[in-house]
Protein backbone atom coordinates (compact mmCIF):
# COMPACT_ATOMS: atom_id res chain seq x y z
CA UNK A 1 0.00 0.00 0.00
CA UNK A 2 1.29 3.57 -0.80
CA UNK A 3 0.49 6.22 1.07
CA UNK A 4 0.26 9.78 0.22
CA UNK A 5 0.74 13.30 2.05
CA UNK A 6 -2.84 13.39 2.10
CA UNK A 7 -3.16 10.05 4.07
CA UNK A 8 -4.56 8.52 0.79
CA UNK A 9 -3.66 5.38 -0.24
CA UNK A 10 -3.25 3.20 -3.15
CA UNK A 11 -2.36 -0.03 -3.87
CA UNK A 12 0.05 -1.08 -6.10
CA UNK A 13 1.18 -4.60 -7.77
CA UNK A 14 4.97 -5.49 -7.41
CA UNK A 15 6.13 -2.94 -5.17
CA UNK A 16 7.86 -5.10 -3.04
CA UNK A 17 9.44 -6.92 -5.79
CA UNK A 18 10.56 -3.66 -7.63
CA UNK A 19 12.38 -2.69 -4.55
CA UNK A 20 13.90 -5.57 -4.09
CA UNK A 21 15.32 -5.69 -7.62
CA UNK A 22 16.42 -1.98 -7.74
CA UNK A 23 18.59 -2.67 -4.23
CA UNK A 24 20.29 -6.03 -5.61
CA UNK A 25 20.91 -3.63 -8.75
CA UNK A 26 22.42 -0.88 -5.97
CA UNK A 27 20.10 2.01 -6.87
CA UNK A 28 20.28 4.82 -4.34
CA UNK A 29 17.64 7.18 -3.18
CA UNK A 30 16.96 9.60 -5.72
CA UNK A 31 14.48 11.50 -8.00
CA UNK A 32 15.71 8.87 -10.68
CA UNK A 33 15.05 6.13 -8.91
CA UNK A 34 11.17 6.88 -8.49
CA UNK A 35 11.17 7.45 -11.95
CA UNK A 36 12.31 4.04 -12.50
CA UNK A 37 9.87 2.79 -10.18
CA UNK A 38 7.10 4.11 -11.69
CA UNK A 39 8.43 3.13 -15.18
CA UNK A 40 8.80 -0.95 -13.48
CA UNK A 41 5.08 -0.43 -12.09
CA UNK A 42 3.97 1.06 -15.47
CA UNK A 43 5.59 -1.85 -17.09
CA UNK A 44 3.21 -4.60 -14.52
CA UNK A 45 -0.20 -2.74 -15.44
CA UNK A 46 -0.54 -0.67 -12.78
CA UNK A 47 -2.71 2.53 -13.31
CA UNK A 48 -0.24 5.86 -12.78
CA UNK A 49 -2.05 9.14 -14.30
CA UNK A 50 -0.17 11.02 -16.48
CA UNK A 51 -0.71 14.43 -15.19
CA UNK A 52 2.76 15.52 -14.01
CA UNK A 53 1.63 16.78 -10.45
CA UNK A 54 0.19 13.11 -9.61
CA UNK A 55 3.32 11.57 -11.30
CA UNK A 56 5.31 14.29 -8.86
CA UNK A 57 3.37 13.17 -6.05
CA UNK A 58 3.73 9.44 -6.94
CA UNK A 59 7.68 10.03 -7.25
CA UNK A 60 7.43 11.57 -3.71
CA UNK A 61 5.54 8.93 -1.82
CA UNK A 62 7.67 5.58 -3.32
CA UNK A 63 11.16 7.79 -2.75
CA UNK A 64 9.88 7.64 0.63
CA UNK A 65 8.99 4.03 0.57
CA UNK A 66 12.21 3.03 -1.28
CA UNK A 67 13.80 5.08 1.72
CA UNK A 68 11.94 2.91 4.05
CA UNK A 69 13.19 -0.14 2.13
CA UNK A 70 16.82 0.61 2.26
CA UNK A 71 16.61 1.59 5.99
CA UNK A 72 15.27 -1.72 6.74
CA UNK A 73 17.51 -3.32 4.79
CA UNK A 74 20.71 -1.54 5.98
CA UNK A 75 18.62 -2.37 9.89
CA UNK A 76 18.59 -6.07 9.01
CA UNK A 77 22.63 -6.28 7.76
CA UNK A 78 24.00 -4.77 10.72
CA UNK A 79 21.33 -7.48 13.26
CA UNK A 80 23.14 -10.35 10.92
CA UNK A 81 26.69 -8.86 11.24
CA UNK A 82 26.34 -8.07 15.30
Amino acid sequence: MLQFPDDSQVAVMGLVDIMAQLYAEGWESTDETAEEIIRRLEDKNNYIPLSERVRREYQYALLKEYKKYLQNRFDKNLKTSA
